[in-house]
């Protein structure tokens, strides 16, 4: 039984959807098919494969259907976070209807054996260039559901916790934030996170360290479009 971990798949299978990632270049050129022969090569049906975020770029859940029916061929059972791009999700628990093999997650923990898979989607933090009221309000409402899951795997009784994020839990300064002090506070060491591309990802290729909670970019360009392995 292992753990990996992925994001920003940015998915866009149903013909109806013109959202080309060809056009960045690079590991983004048939970067579905570098995903699918690389999960093949390394996950096996009993493991588990975290997706932190940008699933897929339709705009309604029947749209989302062939991203989410082609996650589903994966291999392992797959645990998948809100991104800010996915605005097909709605209804956590009409999504958690649709698979076997797919769980959404929202507030909530994903237990495998007595580790806990925790987190949500985040937003930009303060400290960074423009953050106002508005971002404020965001802000507190995704520490109150990060929070919410933390607690759920205390009550699972939970041996381990794995944070996940599709935001970058600190501003661009790598400053301690709202979720950094949650993430210390129930004892987490490890966090992944997505949401950074291009250069961005590439000053973020390599894990950091804040007071013993390390931090790893999974998005897709940062990893190669190939995942990580956690455990």
């Amino acid at each position: 039984m292992s753990i990996y971990a992925i994001g920003d798949l940015h998915l866009s299978m149903d013909p109806k959807i013109d959202k080309p990632m060809d056009i960045y270049g690079g590991i983004w050129v048939d970067h579905a098919r570098k995903v699918k022969e690389n999960c093949e090569k390394k996950i096996t049906d009993n493991d588990t494969l975290i997706i932190a975020g940008d699933i897929s770029w339709a705009l309604k859940l029947p749209d989302a259907m062939a991203d989410l029916e082609w996650i589903s061929k994966l291999p392992g059972k797959k645990v998948c976070f809100k991104g800010n791009h996915d605005l097909w999700w709605s209804g956590i628990k009409k999504l958690n209807t649709l698979f076997d093999d797919i769980t959404f997650m929202q507030n909530d923990v994903y237990m495998v054996e007595k580790i806990a898979i925790c987190g949500t989607r985040g937003w930009i933090c303060p400290g960074t260039d423009g953050f106002d009221a508005s971002d404020e309000k965001i802000y507190k409402r995704e520490l109150l559901r990060l929070e919410a899951s933390l607690k759920a795997a205390i009550a699972a009784d939970a041996q381990e916790i794995i944070g996940v994020m599709h935001y970058s839990p600190t501003n661009d300064k790598k400053q301690l934030s709202g979720f950094t002090d949650l993430f210390e506070k129930y004892g987490v060491k490890e966090v992944v996170f997505g949401h950074l591309h291009g250069h961005d990802a590439e000053r973020n290729k390599e894990p950091f360290n804040l007071n013993g909670v390390t931090y790893r970019l999974v998005s897709l360009d940062g990893i190669d479009a190939d995942p990580v392995k956690l455990r």
